[in-house]
């Protein structure tokens, strides 16, 4: 494999109402007819993403939750995920506990996505856990405490709420050496910062490296617009940043191509193989 195109979904590949618009979706599947090698890294999980790419014709596996799993769309099944340690999921529970009290642990078994929750008493939550029922088919399992979780392999926490609501437990988080913590803006309710947390073994620079390896990539070519997508810039051949990027991303990109509303990814793909090979 020569080239392998990479591109991170909301803000970037989605749109702003996070679906792909038409001409992404003719383009992409133009392009991977023609044996181009596309595939996507994302904050999102396996059930979100096999509907929202389910008129795309993917042949590639996908990186999700920030790099906590490599999946295989085709044949549905995980090829890597990255498990948090028993002391790393210890520190996670009791600093949910002591500072947050809520959001959703994701656990991976048998190829299957189990996410759960103690309470979605705030109406981010129950926007988050309806909007993902409705669109994605997810599953939610209530629990009476995170500590039922503890002999599960949790892969990923996640919360989305006031930045002011998690300081407390970012900066308790990233003193874990257990521990991977993301802490952003949302881009959809920029009101909102999210939380995530995950392996220390896991990120996106990790799993496109993984990625590379496992395809045989020579060049990688990555797209993304977020903060959280600079770790796949740092393991990228070439990064580009969507012009709706956040400042920092774009100084750390190669260049500056189209907005995600103006299917700016599809066109510098098509541009560069006409480019490349005329």
């Amino acid at each position: 494999m020569e080239t392998l195109y990479i591109s991170d979904l909301d803000g970037t590949l989605l749109n702003q109402n996070a679906f792909l618009s038409e001409e992404t979706i003719t383009g992409l599947n133009e392009l991977i007819a023609k044996g181009v090698n596309f595939t996507v890294a994302t904050a999102r999980t396996s059930a979100t993403v096999v509907k929202m790419l389910k008129d795309v014709n993917m042949q590639l596996p996908v990186i999700l939750r920030n790099g906590v799993a490599i999946y295989d769309i085709k044949n549905g099944r995980y090829v890597l995920t990255e498990s948090i340690s028993d002391n790393g999921k210890n520190v996670l529970i009791e600093t949910i506990r002591k500072h947050i009290g809520t959001g959703f642990i994701y656990c991976v078994e048998n190829d299957r996505l189990d996410t759960y929750f103690e309470n979605a008493d705030s109406p981010v939550a129950q926007a988050f856990i309806k909007e993902r029922e409705q669109l994605y088919g997810k599953k939610f399992t209530k629990v009476e405490s995170f500590e039922e979780c503890l002999d599960k392999n949790i892969i990923y926490y996640s919360i989305d709420d006031k930045e002011e609501k998690l300081n407390d437990a970012y900066e308790t988080l990233s003193e874990c050496p257990d521990l991977h913590v993301e802490f952003y803006r949302d881009i959809y309710n920029t009101d909102h910062w999210y939380l995530e947390v995950c392996s220390c073994t896991a990120s996106k620079k990790n799993a496109v490296n993984r990625l590379r390896t496992l395809l045989g990539a020579e060049k990688i070519i990555s797209f993304g617009d977020n903060i959280n997508d600079i770790p796949m810039f740092e393991a990228s051949d070439e990064a580009y940043a969507v012009a709706n990027a956040k400042d920092e991303v774009k100084l750390r990109a190669n260049g500056v191509i189209d907005s995600n509303i103006n299917n700016g990814v599809v066109k510098f793909i098509k541009a560069n193989e006409q480019k490349t090979n005329p």
